[in-house]
């Protein structure tokens, strides 16, 4: 639970039986709901990589890599739901790092960025067509990412949602990774599997679905996550 104040003019998440959010309209409360845990494939998949990387930070970095973990945390902040800045710990940092890149296919990184700072992610851009039942993802070949062995993009989905809505907060779904080269990979890439379980060809036009990208560089680092809402087409 963060909140600012003794009359909270900034909050954000649950104390007692309130759930402290935001819409449009600004900060709202509402009655704490306990979350649906289907336990999927997919979940297990994700807690089985948090578990393995947490026993590597314990059993197989070296002090030496812990410690330069911790540098690259300490200069490396990341940004709270409020707005503030926040240092993770070192723990913390390697496995945020790693788990974007176990989830895309990579290999562990053990060895602490030499570089502080977050990767860099020029924003891709989709098309999603009915017509051809697919999600196509343009992206910049050029990125640092992109250009070397051990680098990778990340795509992730939502359902399809209604035309009015502007905002979309999850969950979301795996639903492809882009491989780095020397030679770069070919942009756009094309999907043809479905949007979280629901098919394309399905789908109504003027439908959006949201589209959530992370790219992680071969020494580790990876990006902000970059977000869009993206209009079906017919």
């Amino acid at each position: 639970m963060l909140f600012k104040s003794e009359i909270v003019t900034q909050a954000s998440g649950s104390i007692g039986g309130t759930t402290y959010a935001h819409n449009s309209s600004g900060l709202y409360r509402r009655a704490r709901s306990i979350p649906v845990n289907p336990n999927s494939a997919a979940q297990q998949a994700v807690r089985s990589n948090f578990t393995s990387l947490a026993l590597a930070w314990n059993n197989v970095l070296t002090e030496a890599q812990r410690t330069g973990w911790d540098n690259y945390a300490e200069l490396t902040p990341i940004t709270n739901v409020l707005g503030d800045p926040l240092t993770l710990s070192g723990q913390q940092e390697y496995i945020r790092c790693n788990a974007v890149r176990l989830a895309a296919g990579g290999t562990r990184v053990d060895v602490p960025p030499a570089i502080p700072g977050l990767a860099m992610l020029t924003p891709p851009v989709a098309t999603i067509s009915i017509a051809a039942g697919t999600i196509s993802v343009a992206f910049t070949d050029t990125d640092d990412w992109a250009i070397a062995v051990g680098g990778h993009l990340k795509v992730q989905t939502s359902r399809f949602i209604s035309p009015g809505r502007n905002f979309f907060k999850g969950p979301y779904r795996n639903l492809l990774a882009v491989d780095g080269a020397v030679v770069p990979p070919t942009t756009p890439v094309t999907n043809a599997a479905n949007a979280f379980g629901q098919s394309v060809a399905l789908a109504t036009a003027g439908q959006k679905c949201s589209l959530r990208y992370v790219a992680t560089n071969t020494d580790g680092r990876i990006s902000s996550v970059v977000s869009e809402l993206v209009a079906v087409v017919a």
